[in-house]
């Protein structure tokens, strides 16, 4: 399989396979939020959009990053999500680094959102796809990440069925500039488990795969058996 990682800006033409990777944390709240039982997450461009789509329906559920704001509904923690009931509802999605990755690579046939929750699924989708090509988009710190990347590089080597110590990778993660910052307070909107909630392996048994559904870009669950 031909990998490449590269951050959002560095996505010049459409990839056969996209797998966009944001562990601190868009991806890890979207997979906390199906388990939590939502029905789909509409990823847009801005907080305008989100607060438009919530005007137009005001049952779906608008996350975005930061401190809470009026309008929306949650923000982008997995551990302020974890009480929210979400059966059969729609979220709509904004955030600083995940959603505008996954809108950069929207036309490629197959488009990825992966974490580490859910590290184990995506690659054996990537498995099941057959595709010989894929790009990593490495969301956070303009591609420098290295929460984003050692997800990415874990997934990678599981993609092609290689044994990987997720233990290795997790540990860079712990280390990285996003979750000190989680840790000691500076990114606003968060909780005290979000770090140790992100870096849970292969929690959840399904992959997050985004498609076009009309004007929309839609990720819903795929569960991998």
């Amino acid at each position: 399989m031909d990998t490449r990682y590269a951050a959002i800006h560095e996505v010049a033409e459409t990839p056969q396979v996209a797998v966009v990777v944001d562990v601190m944390r868009a991806f890890t709240v979207a997979a906390w939020a199906f388990a939590l039982g939502a029905e789909r997450i509409v990823l847009v461009e801005s907080p305008d959009e989100a607060l438009a789509l919530k005007a137009r329906h005001p049952d779906w559920v608008a996350i975005k990053d930061g401190a809470p704001a009026p309008g929306f509904d949650a923000v982008n923690s997995p551990g302020l999500l974890r009480p929210f009931d979400l059966a059969g509802r729609t979220v709509v999605q904004k955030t600083t680094a995940g959603t505008v990755g996954a809108l950069a690579v929207k036309d490629a046939p197959l488009v990825l959102c992966t974490a580490f929750v859910v590290a184990e699924a995506t690659a054996s989708l990537l498995r099941s796809s057959g595709s010989d090509s894929v790009t990593f988009v490495v969301t956070g710190e303009d591609g420098r990440a290295d929460e984003d990347l050692a997800c990415a590089q874990y997934v990678a080597h599981r993609a092609t069925g290689a044994e990987a110590d997720a233990a290795e990778f997790l540990r860079r993660a712990a280390a990285s500039r996003a979750a000190a910052e989680l840790t000691t307070g500076v990114r606003r909107g968060a909780h005290a488990d979000d770090v140790a909630l992100c870096l849970e392996i292969d929690r959840f048994p399904f992959a997050m795969v985004a498609v076009a559904e009309g004007p929309l870009m839609v990720l819903r669950p795929r569960t991998v058996r």
